[in-house]
């Protein structure tokens, strides 16, 4: 899927700033409200943008601690360990992977405490290894946006 250099400037404008008015967008695009407007609609459907959506900084929430988890299901467990991966709202996200684990998974959490009770609810069901934190040099971003 190819972008041209319009929809590039549009998808940089929202990822730098999601709220941006049409109206601002159109100046950034070099093209009117209606236009940008269409255009937007076009990215959605070709499934480019997913959504629009607000970035929350978990500290400011309480949750001062946040850990990546290696999960390796046991055998016959893969489907039983995705749904309570899916259930506990404090995985935040999870990636299923090749090699020797099967699922990579970031949790958001206020204390050790909680993420102990959530290691315990899988245990029976798989093998973790937990890495802590310390800091987020470069938080989730979207790949280079290319122009063809």
């Amino acid at each position: 899927m190819t972008l041209d250099e319009t929809d590039t400037k549009i998808l940089d404008a929202l990822i730098r700033d999601g709220r941006m008015s049409l109206k601002d967008l159109a100046k950034c695009a070099g093209l009117s409200s209606p236009g940008v407007s269409e255009r937007i609609r076009r990215l959605q459907e070709r499934g480019v943008i997913l959504g629009f959506s607000a970035e929350i900084e978990p500290k400011a929430l309480g949750y001062s601690l946040q850990a990546i988890v290696r999960i390796r299901p046991l055998p016959g467990k893969l489907h039983i360990v995705q749904q309570l991966i899916q259930e506990i709202p404090e995985f935040c996200e999870c990636d299923k992977v090749t090699g020797d684990d099967c699922f990579i998974a970031r949790l958001a959490l206020p204390s050790i405490e909680k993420l102990d009770g959530i290691l315990d609810r899988i245990a029976d069901k798989a093998e973790t290894s937990t890495s802590i934190v310390k800091s987020q040099p470069i938080r989730r971003r979207p790949p280079p946006l290319v122009v063809n």
